[in-house]
């Protein structure tokens, strides 16, 4: 009993003393309809090549992708993000397979919205996969990033993939203005309801290592360090946050995820009408997958509390290689 004047104890533990009472007071949700999952999409057909550092993530040609769209519908992940790995051959110093209408992001598109009209398609808008040098615009002769003149063909393939049925294109390059031509470009047309996902706020990360495995678009040359943002700043982020919203972007990004938290946040508060994307990368992925394959640690358990943590710090949506389990998980 407690005595006249006294506080009872506090117990803040009796709120956690179920999982019926954890589950009524949880502040953060996890759900499959928060998750998107991404596509290596390559020429060719009946095509399924295992990407070595991404256990159970595959470039596929376009005739596999109704299959992988009805698994995911079935699991309630709402939507795709498209990237290109075009044959060797058909890349040159200007990537213009980007834009080809016959490119297989062109056609996966297609096929896509074809098969399952409901399920969203986003593209990624970059030239990176494309060109001979794996740079993410036009070089001079220096080999020095021509960023205005990048601006009209990053445009000129987003209106290609809005030709071909994207729901919404992603511009990934963090070329100064893409949001903007993009935008006009689209607006100018008949593509004025196509949105744009900006990957606002992409680092220069280290994390990035398998991706470019599976993309094909690792830098002949240098490093993309004079474009993506440095890793130790954070107020950088809402500038460059900031302008795109202003360019008209209807979604945000921060890449990578689980080393930047605080970023996701910070972005997260000085927009808060603006849906937020938080890019679960490649980096992340492999680490918890080879982690998981030598038994030091409980896969499900940690993709699960990393996604959600990423959710915590006020992501709207997550772009995840793990989209699959996890919605299956979410659903057991």
């Amino acid at each position: 009993m407690t005595t006249p004047g006294q506080f009872p104890t506090v117990r803040l533990r009796r709120l956690r003393t179920t999982d019926a009472l954890r589950r009524m007071v949880r502040e953060t949700s996890l759900r499959p309809e928060h998750l998107i999952a991404p596509i290596f999409v390559t020429d060719g057909a009946n095509i399924v090549q295992p990407i070595e550092s991404m256990p159970g993530i595959s470039r596929v040609s376009v005739d596999h992708l109704p299959a992988l769209a009805d698994d995911l519908i079935s699991l309630g992940v709402p939507a795709v993000i498209l990237f290109g790995v075009p044959a060797p051959d058909r890349k040159d110093p200007e990537g213009r397979e980007s834009y080809a209408p016959e490119g297989a992001v062109q056609r996966a598109v297609r096929a896509l919205k074809a098969h399952s009209p409901q399920l969203l398609v986003i593209t990624d808008v970059c030239m990176c996969e494309y060109t001979s040098h794996g740079h993410c615009g036009l070089l001079d002769d220096s080999q020095r990033l021509l960023n205005d003149d990048t601006l009209s063909l990053v445009a000129r393939i987003a209106l290609s993939h809005a030709e071909a049925g994207a729901d919404i294109v992603a511009p990934s390059g963090m070329i100064d203005g893409a949001v903007g031509a993009i935008r006009r470009a689209l607006d100018d047309t008949e593509y004025q309801d196509v949105a744009i996902m900006a990957y606002a706020v992409k680092y220069a990360s280290a994390y990035y290592g398998p991706f470019r495995e599976a993309a094909g678009g690792a830098p002949a040359f240098g490093d993309r360090r004079t474009h993506q943002l440095d890793p130790a700043n954070s107020t950088i982020a809402l500038r460059e946050s900031a302008l795109d919203v202003a360019e008209g972007a209807d979604f945000l990004m921060v890449k990578p995820a689980l080393a930047y938290l605080d970023i996701v946040s910070a972005v997260n508060q000085a927009h808060p009408g603006v849906p937020l994307v938080a890019y679960n990368v490649s980096g992340e992925y492999a680490m918890v997958k080879a982690a998981a394959a030598n038994g030091w640690i409980d896969e499900r358990a940690i993709v699960l509390e990393s996604l959600t943590s990423m959710r915590r710090a006020g992501a709207s949506l997550i772009i995840t290689y793990h989209a699959k389990d996890a919605a299956r998980w979410l659903r057991d």
